[in-house]
């Protein structure tokens, strides 16, 4: 028997026995000098394998060719993109019909491509580029598509266009400037005005459109919402889940069972409580604080144990990795779980047993965590809380009874009614806790400005919508006193989460923030002495503390807002990764997201791996050698998967904000507003208004003068009268027009 057993483990390794990865190999071979082109056939040759190694080899270059990190002749033969004169990337198109290709080699500049030099490319298409030479492209680099390697995607979706017999798809994206026909035979029932997703069956050439089908009708015109299911149509996301992943959420105990508390540690008698916005129903956190007999803070985070119920290699794990994140827009939610967990078991709802991970951290009066402890717990929230009602009980705490001078109008109005009194009244027995929470989360704050952390504190949109979808105010979101203590909490607990397990050496997703490059701070430094204003420190290795020294000078003053801008556009964008580099924008060495399994994916592994950790210690053993490298395999598929899921995101939330937008300035056509000149290129400038709606003013519009854009100085100037319109400049401005369908705003200025 124990025979039988062994053999069919070898059997097991064997299949589950990895393919020999040449790519490095590969790429190597074709950096060369003394390389010569080779087919598939002189690949394999050269590499002197054959059967699966042999296979194995031939994927990996129909792969790196996919990519672009290689190209394949029209004979077969492959070779580095360079070795031609060539460069590949992701042709991003302008409305105009002009676009660029963004560069596979990170490191190479984007390339300009004229609208006769397309070759039929959508936006969107991994494409191979031809560079023209100086004198056919002058300064900039240019090139023309020489061949389609990707297409982005095998369907449109837009709004169909009916033409008697035919009709035509018209994208949605302002950037995909090609409308697909369709014939009589495929309309399939759409009509005109419907949001629609069209399947390509002919692609463009020449002079002809491309061809297709329609395959399903997104929303009938005028539905309610159906602008922005199309928007989440076109992202290929989808509110609804697939029937395998909806039947295992539905098979989830709605309460927590017994079995489920053993190795658990009981916090159900804590004064624990959820702090989130009015409109928020998936609670993943939960904060206590007492203070201990040393005269220290323990501060405890307890965040919803998502994995007890989304287990390894489930549907539903499968289907959170593909989603990445959940995706929050306006008045709808894609939510990464289905809402039988998100809003259910896995929610810190209160008066409710939830199951938590739980990390106590002993804080001194410095803001330093001297002890930390993380574990399994169980907890039963006391209360649901919101960021207003925290906020007003102890920002009026802080003001006199007498003296309404630096509170707002709608602070006054609570004031006066009695608002703050009630709520004081109503969560008495809690009210010493939010004490104890806003004291500690001050001296958090306090030592994080100290070690450099920087806070860009930008206005962000809140925007409200009728029933009918349609756009009825947009305001600046309030981010107040309750609002920033959650944030100092989480920020305290994932830097100690993160730093816990790098010192364990095992597999984590970490979150990154790298420092800017140098060419970046030396324009930041140019561009910061024009206001008298010295960066210190070598360009090449910056720290947090000389930035957060420049926000901290402009602030109230003209030039905050601009100063703010270049520097926030200085910086590099965040991402996930194993390897803990540190994040620069937080002044830490140490940082992960921990907080948020609910909602981001990164969070759901790095419990997935703690957990198995704690397991592992309670038993007295380490993972064995081949979970190890199977957690790191699945860290490093989740940190890549969940940073393209989060670019993809903000994207969308992004056009669905300019979309509703767009939409609420077209109703307001003709107004005077203030605003704050946000950004300048050679064709105009932008203008924020104080609700945080941007709009532009073309140059050509500017009749008084001949403007030169001056890019170093961030502003245009008038030839003959030196008029100036340069970067954080108050204007007075009148909205001229709106194009919803491509979300611009078109400002002229009066003053």
């Amino acid at each position: 028997m124990e025979l039988y057993m062994d053999e069919n483990n070898k059997d097991r390794d064997d299949k589950n026995e990895k393919d020999r990865d040449f790519r490095e190999e590969i790429l190597e071979m074709l950096e060369e000098k003394t390389y010569q082109p080779l087919s598939d056939e002189e690949m394999v040759s050269k590499f002197q394998v054959w059967g699966r190694d042999a296979a194995a080899l031939l994927n990996q270059l129909d792969e790196l060719y996919l990519k672009g990190q290689i190209f394949r002749t029209k004979k077969g033969k492959y070779l580095l993109p360079r070795a031609m004169n060539m460069t590949t990337g992701i042709l991003s198109k302008h409305r105009k019909g002009f676009g660029f290709v963004l560069p596979v080699n990170k490191e190479e500049e984007d390339v300009f491509i004229a609208p006769d030099n397309m070759k039929y490319a959508m936006n969107g298409d991994l494409v191979a580029v031809k560079l023209l030479t100086a004198e056919e492209s002058g300064r900039r680099r240019e090139g023309a598509v020489a061949r389609i390697i990707r297409r982005a995607s095998s369907e449109i979706v837009g709004t169909f266009q009916l033409q008697r017999r035919y009709g035509f798809v018209v994208s949605d994206d302002p950037k995909q400037r090609d409308d697909v026909f369709i014939a009589e035979r495929n309309i399939n029932g759409a009509r005109s005005g419907d949001k629609v997703v069209a399947k390509i069956t002919v692609w463009p050439e020449k002079d002809n459109s491309a061809e297709g089908v329609i395959t399903e009708i997104i929303s009938r015109s005028g539905d309610t919402g159906g602008d922005i299911l199309a928007l989440i149509r076109s992202r290929q996301l989808t509110p609804e889940f697939p029937q395998s992943v909806t039947a295992e959420a539905e098979a989830v105990p709605r309460q927590v069972e017994d079995g489920a508390l053993v190795g658990r540690r009981d916090l159900r008698q804590k004064t624990i409580i959820t702090i989130d916005g009015a409109d928020s129903k998936d609670f993943d956190d939960a904060v206590s604080v007492e203070r201990l007999e040393n005269g220290n803070y323990l501060l405890g985070v307890h965040i919803a144990d998502v994995t007890h119920y989304v287990r390894e290699g489930s549907a539903l794990d499968l289907e959170a990795l593909k989603r990445g994140n959940s995706v929050y827009l306006i008045d709808q939610v894609i939510p990464m779980l289905p809402k039988a967990l998100s809003n259910g078991i896995c929610s810190l709802n209160p008066h409710e047993d939830r199951l938590t991970l739980s990390c106590d951290m002993e804080i001194d009066g410095r803001g330093q965590v001297v002890g930390h402890e993380i574990y399994e717990s169980v907890i039963h929230s006391k209360e649901r809380m919101v960021y207003t009602d925290v906020s007003d009980m102890l920002e009026a705490r802080s003001l006199p009874e007498t003296d309404v001078q630096e509170t707002s109008r709608e602070q006054k109005a609570r004031r006066k009614d009695g608002r703050v009194k009630e709520l004081r009244e109503r969560y008495a027995a809690i009210w010493e806790d939010l004490l104890l929470m806003d004291e500690l989360a001050k001296i958090l704050r306090t030592a994080r400005e100290r070690r450099g952390s920087l806070d860009f504190d930008f206005d962000e949109a809140y925007i409200t919508l009728n029933d009918e979808g349609i756009p009825t105010s947009v305001e600046t979101a309030e981010r107040r006193v309750a609002n920033r203590l959650i944030e100092e909490f989480m920020l305290a607990a994932n830097e100690t989460v993160a730093e816990h397990f790098f010192w364990m050496d095992v597999p984590f997703v970490y979150r990154i923030h790298e420092k800017p490059s140098p060419e970046k701070m030396e324009e930041l430094q140019k561009f910061l002495h024009s206001f008298g204003i010295h960066l210190k420190g070598n360009p090449e290795n910056i720290h947090p503390r000389a930035l957060n020294e420049i926000i901290s000078a402009v602030e109230g003053k003209p030039e905050e807002h601009v100063v703010n801008t270049v520097m926030l556009r200085s910086m590099k964008k965040a991402f996930y990764g194993t390897e803990c580099e540190g994040h620069f924008g937080l002044g830490v060495k140490y940082y992960c997201h921990f907080t948020s399994p609910i909602r981001r994916y990164p969070d759901l592994m790095i419990h997935r791996v703690i957990k198995e950790i704690l397991s592992g210690e309670r038993e007295g053993k380490a993972p064995a050698e081949r979970r190890t490298a199977e957690l790191r395999r699945k860290t490093e598929e989740a940190a890549a998967q969940s940073s393209a899921t989060e670019r993809a995101a903000q994207e969308l939330e992004r056009d669905v904000e300019k979309l509703k937008m767009a939409e609420y300035m077209s109703y307001h056509i003709g107004e005077v507003h203030d605003g704050i000149i946000s950004g300048v290129a050679n064709f105009g400038f932008f203008v924020e208004l104080e609700n945080t709606i941007e709009g532009m003013v073309r140059a050509a519009d500017l009749r008084d003068d001949y403007y030169d854009y001056e890019p170093e100085k961030y502003r245009l100037i008038g030839r003959r009268r030196h008029r100036i319109y340069s970067l954080g400049q108050r204007v007075t401005i009148r909205v001229d027009s709106v194009d919803v369908t491509n979300r611009e705003i078109n400002f002229e200025v009066i003053s």
